[in-house]
């Protein structure tokens, strides 16, 4: 079964015991945490999928899939964050690693949107030849795919075959790591060098918006998540490395998942096209001032132009 395991209070228990100054202060950061992820990654979701200038973008869609991912790993510490959960092994009232696997997702989609960024900067025309939206969308679902496709298998096959499963990820994982620093370092060079050879446009700034946000982006995410990914690595070698209570106290996996606030944020930050379609799909319904003040520089440029 993938459902976590009932106690015999016939619940599962908080992650933690209120006994503390210290506990509260857990409890309400996880509660206060997944509620901002939701609010941030959440509409950058509806933002896209109702903007039709955006969704029809290839950088969109990628942006797309990891706030889809990012709003269900919010969602997914309701749980996580909130009750006595330990996933791993030995796994207590755990998913089976279903909901740890969201910032796998990620880190698939994150190397995929690195290539698609280099070869439309510096392979235009085989870029638009062969990238095409159906492509950057079958790629998007692949991740999905190949990292929910792993964890069933582990989940229903016998312990020593799950064993070497769980091997072969770990050292993918390194692979991938490793690939993306040397892409990161490609595309900065790219984005000092490169862009500079081409025509001042439209299509340059939009280049330079594209590679400025997903540069940001994998640097917070390496950041904020080698920690984790070094003491896995510290466990599996050596068997060491530090053991916390649940996931709620577990610094290095609230570590990781704070990619989930970071990543949108960037977004939003990176590219004035998405922050301006927030304001008017979500933010300006909810605020009415923020609507008005959009409409007040739309009128501004006008007159500028």
């Amino acid at each position: 079964m993938l459902l976590p395991n009932i106690t015999a209070s016939g619940g599962v228990p908080l992650s933690v015991n209120f006994d503390s100054p210290e506990d509260f202060l857990i409890f309400g950061f996880q509660l206060v945490f997944a509620t901002t992820v939701v609010l941030v990654a959440g509409p950058v979701v509806v933002t896209i999928l109702a903007t039709r200038a955006l969704h029809l973008q290839n950088r969109f869609i990628f942006m797309l899939n990891t706030s889809i991912a990012d709003t269900l790993v919010g969602i997914s510490v309701y749980y996580l964050g909130l009750f006595d959960v330990q996933e791993g092994y030995p796994s207590r009232n755990g998913t089976r690693n279903l909901l740890p696997s969201l910032l796998g997702v990620n880190v698939m989609t994150f190397i995929f949107a690195q290539f698609d960024r280099y070869f439309a900067v510096c392979h235009p025309f085989i870029y638009t030849r062969y990238i095409t939206r159906r492509v950057v969308i079958s790629v998007n679902v692949f991740c999905w795919l190949l990292v929910y496709g792993q964890t069933i298998i582990i989940s229903f096959v016998p312990r020593s075959k799950a064993f070497q499963v769980y091997v072969f990820g770990i050292v993918s994982l390194q692979i991938i790591v490793l690939t993306k620093v040397i892409m990161t370092v490609k595309l900065f060079v790219v984005a000092r060098f490169q862009l500079d050879k081409e025509p001042p446009g439209a299509d340059k700034e939009s280049k330079k918006e594209s590679l400025r946000i997903i540069i940001f982006v994998i640097v917070s995410f390496l950041v904020l998540w080698l920690p984790s990914f070094l003491n896995i690595i510290i466990k599996f070698v050596l068997g060491r490395g530090l053991t916390f209570r649940n996931e709620a106290t577990n610094l290095f996996a609230i570590m990781a998942r704070f990619n989930a606030v970071c990543t949108p944020s960037v977004y939003i930050w990176g590219s004035p096209s998405l922050r301006e379609a927030l304001v008017r799909t979500v933010w300006g319904r909810v605020c009415p001032r923020c609507r008005r003040r959009v409409g007040s520089c739309h009128r501004k440029e006008n007159t500028n132009k």
